[in-house]
């Protein structure tokens, strides 16, 4: 009897041909096709081009200011934004989602062309690693494919790579333990680099926000797919259970209050679905040892230690003004002083955020120093310009927590809350119009340590511009009742 044929592991099946437009979007959006040397440079470079033409083009039209290209090769974020502290908020929420999906194309790109270039998939999330991307981008332009090296077009037995040396599919077990793996991995991540970042560096920064959240959803779904290939749909669960079992770790031991996560929690789940696209791809069309995987994982610690060393803080304004039917010669007395404020009617000042309930001032003049009461205490403020009845200027000595956090805790009181967010100096200013009316505008310049900024200062923006009309429109009441009062004694 002749022996069969030895059995043969079937061919990786190629796509079909398609269209120039449809091939680069495979390239660019999916995990299928692999990544060679030259589309990684030619589209890395034209894409880079592309966005910087995007932002600058935008930067100029809203500010009218002029973007260079060594500003905003900057690797340090911060200092790329330090000339746009100005700019309203809204470009801020533009510019972060016109960054997706060049984000997207060249995370996806270098994971595969670091498979192509011999090392690591991991290797190739330095693209989007502050300070390492730039550096990493350049590498993998530089290096050559290696022989032998393969991202497999197909996997798992509904796309046809088998899992074993027989060229048969292994059974799919309900993949429980590797979820329970998964998730367990992606806690251990997130509170220990909260820990280390916060505890050990003071800082809120990008390592911590935007690194550690996308090698959450990597290490969740690469330790769910890697046994056995699971669903797309079953991954993005494993992965966002691990994100809120994570948040909920946080808020039990104490470590963050509840309004807090839930402001972080939007930013955090979408890195993480992110991370586990990435991770899910590696998992079920590269052979990436676990060592690997390890190995990325205790790099964190360092990349948020290395960030600590350049962070920058740039000072951003926001300015709120309204119109007064009176003149300022009414409005400068309630403006240096203010009576009681009744409680707020805004469903945010009703979480816990600190807002103003009286102003006083001790003294007269520059030196003059001036006390604004909020929920949480006062903002020391010493008097900088007395330009009676046209301007005050003040600078911010002390100021209190900017909020109260809610916890099933009595005392919670993470560090963020005493100098993320911290107010630098104010100022008001009377304009005279036509009709004894008055505009009056108020300025706070504040710090904002807290990443990515384009995110934390959408929020932040938001919160000073209601405390700003809350103060204003109080002045407003009061200034106009006593223009009222003398118009109807004379």
């Amino acid at each position: 009897m002749s022996e069969p044929p030895p059995a043969s592991s079937p061919p990786v099946s190629r796509p079909p041909s398609q269209s120039i437009p449809r091939r680069m979007l495979r390239l660019w959006f999916g995990f299928s096709d692999p990544v060679a040397r030259r589309p990684y440079l030619i589209t890395g470079v034209s894409l880079m081009v592309l966005k910087y033409l995007l932002e600058a083009g935008l930067v100029f039209v809203v500010t009218g200011k002029s973007w260079s290209p060594l500003t905003y090769l900057n690797p340090i974020m911060s200092q790329r934004l330090a000339e746009l502290r100005d700019a309203p908020t809204w470009m801020y929420v533009l510019l972060a989602l016109n960054t997706l999906p060049f984000m997207w194309i060249g995370a996806s790109m270098s994971v595969r062309r670091a498979v192509d270039a011999g090392m690591s998939a991991w290797f190739g999330l330095g693209f989007i690693v502050p300070i390492l991307n730039l550096p990493t981008l350049l590498m993998l332009a530089a290096l050559p494919s290696r022989p032998g090296a393969i991202w497999l077009l197909q996997s798992t037995p509904e796309l046809g790579i088998p899992d074993d040396a027989s060229g048969l599919p292994l059974p799919i077990d309900t993949g429980l333990k590797a979820a329970l793996l998964g998730v367990a991995a992606a806690v251990a991540v997130g509170l220990s680099m909260t820990i280390i970042s916060v505890h050990s560096f003071d800082l809120y920064g990008a390592t911590l926000f935007f690194v550690t959240p996308l090698v959450m959803g990597v290490v969740s779904a690469f330790l769910y797919n890697r046994p056995h290939p699971r669903s797309l749909r079953s991954t993005m669960y494993t992965t966002l259970a691990s994100t809120l079992i994570a948040g909920a770790c946080l808020l039990l031991f104490a470590l963050e209050g509840l309004l807090c996560l839930f402001m972080a929690f939007p930013i955090a789940a979408c890195i993480a679905i992110l991370g586990a696209l990435i991770g899910r791809a590696v998992a079920v069309q590269t052979r990436t040892p676990f060592k690997h995987t390890a190995a990325m994982m205790l790099a964190l610690p360092g990349i948020a230690g290395a960030e600590a060393q350049v962070t920058t803080v740039p000072l951003h304004e926001v300015q709120t003004a309204i119109e007064i039917d009176a003149p300022p010669e009414a409005v400068w007395p309630n403006v240096i002083g203010f009576s009681e404020l009744p409680r707020p009617a805004e469903w945010v000042f009703r979480t816990g955020i600190a807002y103003p309930t009286r102003a006083r001032i001790e003294g007269e003049g520059v030196g003059a120093v001036r006390h604004c009461e909020f929920t949480t205490g006062p903002f020391v403020e010493p008097i900088t310009a007395w330009e009676p009845p046209r301007r005050l200027a003040f600078d911010v000595a002390a100021q209190p927590p900017a909020m109260k956090e809610w916890s099933p805790f009595q005392h919670v009181h993470p560090p963020h809350l005493d100098g993320s967010l911290r107010s630098r100096r104010g100022e008001f200013r009377l304009i005279p119009l036509p009709g004894g009316r008055t505009r009056l505008e108020g300025s706070t310049w504040y710090e904002l340590s807290m990443a990515p900024t384009l995110y934390w200062k959408v929020w932040s923006d938001d919160v000073l511009h209601r405390i700003h009309h809350r103060v204003l429109q109080h002045v407003k009441r009061l200034s106009e009742e006593s223009a009222r009062a003398a118009s109807s004694e004379t």
